[in-house]
């Protein structure tokens, strides 16, 4: 008997020991990775999958309204939207806020040219291993990531237009 409880001991230790090496684990997605598959659905009602874009591409974007540079970045990236919609730019902002009612207020009272959507639980932002916002993924038609970028930027200089004007002309 106890051989046995022995035994169940040393393997139920080798599954904790499992469990904690896998949640240390980070998956952490950089520029030339394909894009993590994800399925959102955005604020308003269409669903978002990286290669749902018909060719355009991908600018996404993990943000909440409590983050001073996310709220910051905001009127750029919205222009930076309108500025490339008819190139095939496609902006989607989502955001891990906890309170819906604040996120939905802040949305009413803030003006947002791109898609957002809702993800309280941080499940899309978990599978690109995104641990500070803001943070940036420019994701190509066939869902590589092209950029990525860390923290706060004016998406509206002219280095970040050069930049996506070179990503277009070159079809990615």
């Amino acid at each position: 008997m106890n051989r046995l409880l022995q035994t169940l001991i040393l393997l139920l230790l080798a599954i904790l020991a499992g469990v904690i090496t896998d949640s240390f684990h980070e998956t952490t997605v950089a520029a030339g990775d394909s894009a993590p598959d994800f399925s959102i659905t955005a604020d308003n009602g269409r669903t978002i999958t990286p290669l749902n874009f018909g060719g355009k591409l991908l600018v996404l974007n993990f943000w909440a309204t409590w983050c001073l540079p996310c709220v910051e970045e905001i009127p750029s990236l919205s222009g930076f939207q309108r500025r490339f919609a008819r190139a095939g730019v496609v902006v989607v902002g989502i955001s891990d806020d906890n309170d819906e009612a604040s996120y939905r207020a802040f949305l009413a009272r803030t003006p947002v040219s791109f898609r957002t959507a809702h993800d309280p639980e941080g499940k899309v932002k978990k599978k690109y291993g995104t641990l500070r916002i803001p943070e940036t993924y420019i994701i190509d038609r066939r869902g590589k990531v092209l950029r990525k970028i860390v923290g706060s930027q004016n998406w509206m200089t002219d280095q970040v237009i050069r930049d996506v004007e070179t990503l277009l002309m070159r079809g990615s």
